[in-house]
């Protein structure tokens, strides 16, 4: 799914009103009628609804909501902010109009001034319906106020478009106190790059889409710079294997991983490849995880380094389609030396996380070694050791983005939208995945996916997007059996398989 910037939503708002003849006030009741009835179905018995609606378009869809609302038999009650009292875009005048037409049920206050704020409690449902993406700037005086208030009811709140006070794309200045902490939020057609956001998820709540029939052909043609990775996404991606194959058509894979009291990665890492279909999986570990290798990972073959309990060498003893490295092998001056050696000889895209990111971090200008179109895959916590520690989930992304785009990789910054970050400034937020994933050893079994889909001949970028859905989609399928709490990296790697299976 396409993730637009606000101005392009416009544009296409605008496109959609000539290409198909209708007008603003169509698309407003479109939208809505989708609210109303998200709303009716969380209002629970004895449930007061108050509607606060702004001055523009995000003020028109609310005061549309409580118009219809009133046509089923509910009262709610309803401000218009209107300071000045010559504020209203034409459609908001319109819906005023129309609402005002159903005359007694109505319990309708326009503000032009001072006014005192209705009581609210945890008991009452309301609609901020106040600013839209539309905002310039954030909020301040009498309307910070009013959604500090409203905030501190405890009120269920379903926000219409975003929650007012948050800006649609980026926020990097923004106060969240001073925003609509949404239950709900209801955006039109397509999700909010500010969605995806880690520090928006309090402002966002739940989040879904209202469709409310934008032009195809216009969506189309529009090129986006965001995408939500969907399930249809990876199913054109994944290819079917033909009857004639055999473990040399699906390519061979080096995993550089392991050391002593770590040779969990390297298993969880090993069998992600081996269930995300990889031809042949070889782990170069030190000798120490010879038994533990043979052991848990028996189709994996073994190659042991110059070393009994951490690696000191990188040197592979046959051509690999791709390797992977970093799952367990720690950050000792050794190993960075055999990272450093490997990289200047290696000119391939690799895999590189966890440890071999952490050797990075200690010694940086390995960074400019690391081949083009590599994939890194960092956490919050190894992304800033490399990088800077940064002040937030949005900062950390744009710094992401920089340096894909300087050293002419692709990150993938892990989280609960993990996402691909393309040297050419594309960002890919993948949908599915859990709580549940937040486990020791989940990386791993991702390193070994992507790996495995590169070694199969998946371009580097394809192999990261289509490895981080299937990684998630694992994930899914395994808190349905195991639940929140219960599931281990090795359900997830367990599931792989699985997960392929309902792709294809």
């Amino acid at each position: 799914m396409k993730i637009f910037t606000t101005e392009q939503l416009r544009e296409i708002d605008r496109a959609t009103i000539e290409a198909d003849g209708i007008t603003a006030l169509q698309l407003i009741e479109r939208m809505a009628e989708g609210v109303t009835a998200e709303v009716i179905g969380m209002l629970h018995a004895n449930m007061r609804i108050a509607i606060f609606a702004g001055p523009g378009n995000n003020g028109a869809d609310a005061l549309a909501v409580a118009r219809l609302l009133v046509a089923q038999g509910y009262r709610p009650t309803v401000f218009l902010f209107n300071r000045g009292g010559d504020r209203l875009s034409a459609e908001c005048a319109e819906c005023k109009r129309k609402l005002l037409e159903m005359g007694a049920d109505v319990d309708f206050t326009e503000v032009t001034g001072l006014f005192n704020l209705p009581p609210l409690s945890r008991h009452d449902l309301v609609v901020d319906g106040l600013f839209g993406s539309g905002l310039r700037e954030g909020l301040t005086g009498g309307f910070r106020e009013m959604v500090k208030y409203i905030n501190d009811s405890g009120a269920t709140i379903v926000s219409i478009d975003v929650p007012s006070g948050l800006f649609g794309d980026w926020n990097p200045k923004s106060v969240h106190r001073n925003m609509i902490h949404a239950t709900v939020t209801l955006s039109a057609q397509f999700p909010r790059l500010a969605f995806m956001m880690a520090d928006n998820a309090s402002i966002v709540g739940r989040w879904k889409t209202i469709d409310i029939g934008l032009n195809p052909s216009v969506i189309r043609r529009t090129s986006a710079p965001f995408y939500l990775v969907e399930h249809s996404d990876v199913s054109r991606i994944l290819k079917p294997r033909q009857p004639f194959c055999s473990k040399a058509d699906f390519g061979s894979l080096m995993l550089v991983a392991g050391s002593y009291g770590m040779m969990g990665a390297a298993v969880m890492a090993a069998r992600g490849a081996l269930r995300a279909g990889a031809g042949k999986v070889t782990v170069y570990s030190p000798r120490c995880g010879f038994d533990v290798m043979q052991s848990a990972v028996p189709e994996a073959m073994f190659q042991a380094a110059n070393s009994d309990i951490f690696i000191s060498d990188i040197r592979p003893q046959h051509e690999y389609s791709t390797v992977a490295l970093g799952p367990g092998i720690g950050s000792r001056d050794e190993t960075v030396s055999a990272l450093e050696n490997f990289l200047k000889r290696h000119e391939q895209p690799v895999v590189l996380d966890a440890d071999a990111l952490n050797c990075i971090a200690r010694q940086q200008n390995l960074m400019h070694m690391v081949p083009v179109l590599s994939v890194l895959t960092p956490h919050a916590a190894e992304f800033d050791r490399m990088f800077g520690p940064q002040p937030c989930a949005e900062a950390r992304l744009v710094k992401a983005i920089e340096v894909s785009r300087y050293h002419n990789v692709l990150i993938v910054l892990k989280g609960r939208y993990t996402t691909v970050i393309r040297p050419d400034g594309r960002l890919y937020f993948n949908s599915s995945g859990n709580a549940a994933m937040a486990t020791p050893g989940s990386g791993d079994v991702l390193t070994g996916v992507i790996a495995a889909l590169m070694a199969q001949g998946y371009k580097p970028e394809v192999a990261a997007l289509a490895g981080v859905y299937i990684h998630g989609l694992a994930g899914d399928i395994a808190a349905e059996a195991e639940g929140q709490y219960g599931v281990t990296a090795g359900d997830i790697a367990a599931n792989i398989g699985r997960a392929i299976k309902s792709l294809l």
